[in-house]
């Protein structure tokens, strides 16, 4: 009977999770489009922090009850997951077009955060308050940088507006939502991202344990899964909508928010345990992140075949965290 409740609270989770990426979509790019900002810089801030939201809460209640030892294992986990699985996962569907500005700007920055986490976590083999401080302070910066990005895209917008009044553009048909519905659509979007995360990764886990499985296994497989939920589904909604900006934006702002807020929180409230694994887990993530980066330097583009190459460089990931 346990059983059968548990799975029901998994088909429960995943409609859930479905339908909320699904509003928390259409209302983000209906925000984009009235507001004249592009999709991927909404992607990077509004659909990264709602995405976050899962690790950013994990790690708050854990420092606050000072049991943070697994805060850097999880971000660093997520981050994998979010660059590999995410973005592969997207470009089966849609192929990742990739804009010159992103890979010298934005996608380089989640390097340079994985890169400066690895440095300040082996210095001592703790993250202290102080930084914690520094990753918040940095946090405030990129905020202030994307703000400021968003901006200089209005103008840049209005000059387009004008160059169509005159007509040297063809109009495009956008579906636009009224502002209050959008707000609707966001805050529903997450609720039902966020809880269908938390029946999904409660119900999956009962289900393991009625079958056997460890609670090692479980913590590295369904539960670090249940946490880059949303970025997974946010993304492949936005890909199947032909919203690719939004997708990637998603999973490198929610890469940069993990390590710079949520591990930012984590260490300031109290420090965190930095382990061997997680130096070795934060050079796969640099690795990773650099080969996904050639992928794209190379033709601008992620295609099928470089998106199945992702999972199966994961997959290896996966079988290598279980044998450890």
């Amino acid at each position: 009977m346990e059983l059968i409740k548990s799975i029901l609270i998994l088909v429960i989770g995943f409609v859930l999770l479905l339908k909320g990426a699904d509003y928390f979509v259409e209302g983000s790019s209906s925000v984009a489009k009235q507001l004249r900002i592009p999709s991927m810089i909404i992607g990077m801030t509004i659909v990264a922090m709602g995405t976050s939201l899962p690790e950013c809460a994990v790690s708050v209640t854990a420092s606050l009850a000072g049991n943070n030892t697994l805060a850097v294992s999880n971000v660093v986990g997520s981050n994998i997951f979010n660059l590999m699985v995410v973005c592969g996962a997207c470009a089966l569907f849609a192929p990742l077009t990739i804009k010159k500005d992103t890979l010298k700007k934005e996608f380089p920055l989640s390097i340079i955060c994985a890169s400066l986490l690895m440095v300040l976590g082996y210095i001592g083999m703790i993250l202290g308050h102080i930084d914690g401080v520094v990753f918040l302070i940095l946090f405030a910066g990129y905020l202030l940088w994307m703000i400021n990005s968003a901006k200089k895209a209005r103008a840049a917008h209005k000059e387009d507006e004008l160059m169509k009044e005159e007509g040297e553009f063809v109009d495009e048909e956008i579906k636009l939502i009224p502002m209050w519905k959008c707000a609707i659509y966001i805050i529903g979007g997450m609720i039902g991202i966020k809880y269908g995360g938390d029946f999904v990764v409660d119900s999956a886990s009962s289900i393991a344990l009625a079958f056997g499985l460890s609670q090692t296994l479980i913590g590295l497989t369904i539960v670090a899964l249940g946490t880059s939920l949303p970025e997974l589904m946010t993304s492949i909604v936005a890909a199947r909508k032909n919203e690719v900006d939004m997708a990637l934006g998603n999973v490198i702002g929610s890469n940069i928010f993990n390590i710079l807020l949520v591990l930012g929180v984590a260490a300031a409230i109290s420090p965190v345990a930095f382990l061997m694994d997680n130096i070795i887990d934060t050079v796969v993530l640099i690795v990773m992140s650099l080969v996904v980066l050639i992928f794209a330097w190379t033709s601008k583009v992620i295609n099928q075949k470089e998106g199945i190459a992702m999972l199966c460089m994961y997959a290896v990931y996966m079988v290598y965290i279980c044998i450890r």
